[in-house]
């Protein structure tokens, strides 16, 4: 019997994630390390010294404890992603932008499409650098235009003017200020965002979104939105109007840890901007104040892999914590945001991760966090490891997007400004 390819294809990579598997100890057998992990110490003990080393031995080694403890792993990119213009407005924002609806689809038969919203600044020269984040309810909340397509799956209810989880006229324009599109293509950027639930959504279960079609893999929901985005960045580098080596990742709360890890995980992401991530994204899995990895685990069962559940009595038995994860976006700008008001999300501890991140900043003469203490409220830090806090709570506004923006013309140095602003 002849079994189909992309079976075989599968079966093969299940094969090959149980032998990976066999290689990691569990929790119980690992030593306990109460301090954040230097990112720089192999898992023998071997000290990392040269920029070589970093990039051949540590850096693969973190990325796969990474997947194998806590994220899980994701799949190879598909073969294809084909991309659809579904709908073009050259007048978008009072005819300063251009507004495409383009559905992009996976290389593999019955796979979910992701609907992107692209919004590119009009009077520039040349292609624009871009801000990529997955959105929490939908394309049509990013702006009030009457012909976004509402998604037509799962959303979360708590979205403004949403019930029963379906997206509905009520809902739009709702995140506005949280995109600020009519702000960023001002500024010479473009914006591209998706609806997480096109790749996957919010709730308990893998029923629904990309992970049916991956069997065999034991890869959460965050990791499942990381490479949503690294798919939709397969598109945009190919969009001629799109600076393919300017490209932001972002994102907010749980879809800050998706930036991080999509950051960490993949080089083409050139700033990356991971917005009040919290635990499982930015702040570190030992820390003491805010939420806690038994409580992110047990409210939200869905987002990371089987393994890390173990640790959650546990901590100090991880391999690493999350100043590792922004060490592998090393050598490139790292930009973590908080609010005064958030403590959830432990800004405090983010600072620390950081700095803990250094040494292999330091490695790669890439710079580091140019502060020794967190910042005044305000004031941006725009280092390479760059880090603000502002007033306010757990959100995204408008005023952490011109921190997101100073940032980022600083690391990706745009080179007009077609509003002259």
């Amino acid at each position: 019997m002849r079994i189909p390819a992309v079976a075989l294809a599968l079966a093969l990579a299940s094969l090959a994630c149980a032998a990976l598997a066999a290689d990691f100890p569990e929790a119980s057998r690992l030593p306990s390390l109460p301090e954040m992990p230097n990112p720089l110490v192999l898992a023998d003990g071997s000290k990392v010294t040269t920029k070589e080393a970093w990039f051949a031995v540590r850096r693969p080694e973190l990325k796969a404890q990474f997947e194998h403890y806590m994220y899980g792993k994701a799949p190879d990119a598909p073969l294809k992603v084909s991309a659809t213009l579904d709908r073009e407005d050259k007048q978008a924002l009072g005819g300063k932008a251009t507004l495409k609806e383009i559905t992009l689809t996976l290389g593999f038969r019955g796979a979910p499409p992701i609907h992107l919203l692209l919004v590119t600044p009009n009077g520039r020269k040349g292609p624009a650098p871009v801000f990529l984040g997955p959105n929490f309810y939908g394309n049509h909340a990013v702006l009030a235009d009457s012909k976004v397509a509402l998604p037509t799956g799962w959303v979360p209810t708590r979205s403004p003017g949403e019930k029963n989880n379906k997206a509905t006229e009520a809902g739009r324009g709702a995140q506005i200020d949280a995109w600020a599109a009519d702000t960023v293509t001002a500024r010479g950027y473009a914006l591209a965002t998706f609806y997480c639930g096109d790749v996957a959504p919010d709730h308990p279960g893998h029923e629904d979104g990309v992970h049916p079609h991956y069997p065999g893999y034991d890869w959460g929901t965050v990791a499942a939105w990381a490479w949503g985005l690294s798919r939709a960045a397969d598109y945009l580098v190919t969009n001629p109007d799109i600076d393919r080596e300017r490209i932001a990742v972002v994102g907010h709360s749980r879809l800050g840890k998706a930036a991080i890890l999509a950051g960490a995980f993949d080089d083409r992401f050139k700033v990356v901007i991971p917005h009040q991530a919290g635990c499982g994204g930015t702040a570190p899995s030992r820390g003491k104040v805010g939420e806690s990895v038994q409580q992110i685990n047990e409210r939200f069962p869905h987002w990371f892999n089987a393994a890390f559940k173990t640790f959650n009595d546990g901590t100090d038995r991880l391999p690493f914590d999350q100043n590792a994860l922004v060490a592998l976006a090393a050598p490139r700008a790292v930009l973590f945001s908080n609010a005064r008001g958030d403590a959830w999300a432990n800004p405090q501890g983010q600072f620390q991760v950081l700095k803990a991140a250094e040494p292999v900043y330091s490695l790669l003469n890439a710079g580091g966090l140019a502060a020794d203490t967190m910042p005044e409220t305000g004031k941006l830090v725009a280092s390479t490891l760059g880090y603000v806090i502002r007033p306010g709570k757990h959100s995204m506004t408008r005023e952490d997007w011109v921190f997101f923006l100073d940032f980022a013309d600083k690391h990706l140095k745009p080179t007009q400004n077609p509003s002259g602003g």
